[in-house]
């Protein structure tokens, strides 16, 4: 394709009405689409200009669950574009603990009823430069533990015993939903949010999390609610967003928004 493609941004190709060029860019893949996108001026107006052309609709078709599409997974992700890139971000199937699984919705964790075990998941692609957003919420209970943030490849996802994985050492950093302390290196880095008799977590509630890799800064939003930094001074590496869970049968899932939106 990219022999093609350059070749037509050569010649007369590039000249294509967009709506042609939009035909022709709905049977391509995310990369295919990334390298198209470098062409041209065109090309590029052609497959961003618009993000809810019929270039993304057929992606996302092709690429999510139906589940994803039909239920309110997706609804704070509201063009097609946005959708393609939150399943591109999403839970990876391949760096997780065995005792957890991806649902056929793409984007929601599964923990199996083991005993003795904490189990946690990293995303698919993680961040070392820009501003990121996602959420995640419980859609079953917490138990004695349950813990979101951020962590680097190195981090483990599954260990013995209950605990919180997710912080356990000094190459993750997260929020413990259950009694509201950050962890980061084995220790407790305080309570969060930093106001008294803090509200504690309702199952089903969403919370966005905001990594700012300029500012090396990590934070969390309740609704519409911006609670505070909770962890600065973050090392320059690729962090990825992950969770870890104790409790038999929950699930969790986590949903990437792109930049996040300030104000």
């Amino acid at each position: 394709m990219m022999a093609a493609g350059g070749g037509a941004a050569g010649g007369a190709g590039w000249r294509l009405p967009g709506r042609v060029l939009e035909l022709v860019f709905s049977y391509l893949d995310l990369r295919e689409l990334r390298s198209c996108a470098l062409v041209c001026r065109l090309w590029h107006r052609v497959l961003h200009g618009d993000e809810n052309s019929e270039v993304w609709r057929s992606l996302a078709a092709r690429s999510l669950a139906e589940e994803a599409l039909r239920t309110d997974i997706l609804c704070n992700v509201p063009t097609y574009k946005g959708k393609v890139l939150a399943f591109q971000h999403a839970f990876s199937t391949n760096d997780c603990s065995r005792n957890v699984y991806i649902k056929k919705n793409g984007f929601t964790l599964h923990r199996n009823p083991i005993a003795q075990s904490t189990d946690g998941a990293r995303t698919k692609i993680g961040f070392s430069e820009g501003r990121h957003a996602w959420e995640v919420w419980w859609e079953g209970p917490l138990g004695t533990v349950a813990v979101i943030g951020i962590a680097t490849k190195r981090a483990p996802m599954q260990c013995q015993g209950y605990v919180a994985l997710l912080g356990s050492d000094d190459q993750s950093w997260g929020w413990n939903l259950v009694d509201n302390n950050l962890l980061h290196n084995g220790e407790v880095n305080g309570s969060f949010p930093q106001c008294n008799n803090a509200p504690k977590y309702q199952i089903g509630e969403r919370i966005r999390v905001i990594l700012d890799m300029e500012d090396k800064t990590l934070a969390f939003e309740r609704g519409y609610e911006f609670l505070g930094v909770a962890f600065r001074g973050l090392p320059k590496a690729c962090l990825y967003p992950a969770v870890s869970a104790v409790y038999g049968n929950t699930e969790v899932t986590l949903v990437y928004l792109g930049k996040p939106l300030d104000g």
